[in-house]
């Protein structure tokens, strides 16, 4: 916030005023007369300003339907905004405190979907401590110290939708194990689903086709659809000879961070639901992975964010 003063027809006004950048990219200037108000209120009404303009260009670029319907919209976009505002406000320290507790949670939570028998308090630990687990196999140390490197960098915003990035958050993954890093160069199944993945020849160009279906509709379909489609895609190639879900994982956030709009965690919990929704994305209904990632969405954001700033208070 800063603020400025305005000449109207001989009278100077002061304004309280902020930029904000929407989807698009566009950055729009948001103003409101100053009349001594408190800060606390200028940054509330303006916040809500900034919430308004971002659902007003959502709803005229993104069209509703019955899972995306304008109210979830709302809810979508007015979380997007109070995220902004409070990591832009909190301090250093506060907002490296959140960081590490979400990179903890989600790497717990995924690594835990795929059968890592770690506990939470083995994930911290291992990523705070740099310790082993006594008893646990020396990989599973790996994969959480691994993901907490990649989870770190989203968060941070220092990956693309692109497929160099894809290739070295897997190198990245799979570092110190015994799994190949990069495209599968045989054939793999998913074990439980009925559905063919790509062969081996073909991964390179599947994959390069989902990045550019990706690039033409990101200014068109809402991002965390987006992210939902382009989860069950990316899954259905499966390129890699491991680490296929908890790549896919990485980049729905990536997605989502790169469009400004808070991460989400699947909580291990949710795994059969989970991989029900991605059945049914493998016989032709995105619905139900686009309804299961919203839902996601949502808890993560009332169940982490949410709690994290009332305590903050």
């Amino acid at each position: 916030m800063y603020f400025k003063t305005r000449k109207i027809k001989g009278n100077e006004y002061s304004y309280a005023a902020r930029s904000v950048r929407l989807p698009n990219g566009e950055v729009k200037s948001l103003e409101i007369i100053y009349k001594g108000q408190p800060k606390e209120e200028l940054e509330r009404i303006l916040a809500d300003k900034e919430k308004t303009e971002n659902l007003r260009y959502v709803l005229r670029n993104f069209h509703a339907d019955y899972i995306f319907t304008e109210e979830k919209l709302k809810k979508i976009e007015f979380s997007k905004v109070e995220y902004r505002s409070v990591i832009r406000k909190i301090s250093k320290v506060a907002l490296r405190d959140l960081f590490d507790r979400f990179t903890a949670n989600f790497t717990y939570e995924s690594n835990a979907l795929e059968g890592n028998s770690l506990t939470l308090k083995d994930v911290l630990m291992v990523m705070y401590e740099n310790t082993s687990i006594k008893g646990k196999d020396l990989r599973e140390t790996y994969d959480t110290r691994n993901s907490r490197e990649v989870v770190e960098l989203i968060v941070h915003n220092k990956f693309k939708i692109a497929e160099k990035d894809v290739l070295r958050i897997h190198k990245m993954l799979v570092r110190d194990t015994d799994i190949n890093p990069g495209y599968k160069t045989v054939p793999n199944y998913i074990l439980g689903r009925r559905i063919q993945t790509t062969p081996p020849e073909r991964v390179k160009e599947d994959i390069q086709g989902l990045l550019n279906w990706y690039e033409v509709n990101i200014g068109k379909i809402h991002p965390l659809k987006i992210a939902a489609i382009f989860h069950g895609k990316f899954e259905r190639i499966h390129p890699f000879e491991d680490g296929n879900g908890r790549v896919g994982r990485f980049l729905i956030n990536t997605i989502l961070v790169n469009n400004r709009y808070p991460p989400l965690i699947i909580r291990r919990s949710q795994r059969i639901s989970y991989l029900h929704a991605l059945e049914s994305f493998d016989n032709g209904h995105s619905e139900l992975l686009e309804r299961f990632l919203l839902a996601r969405y949502s808890d993560t954001y009332s169940k982490f964010f949410e709690i994290y700033w009332k305590y903050l208070k």
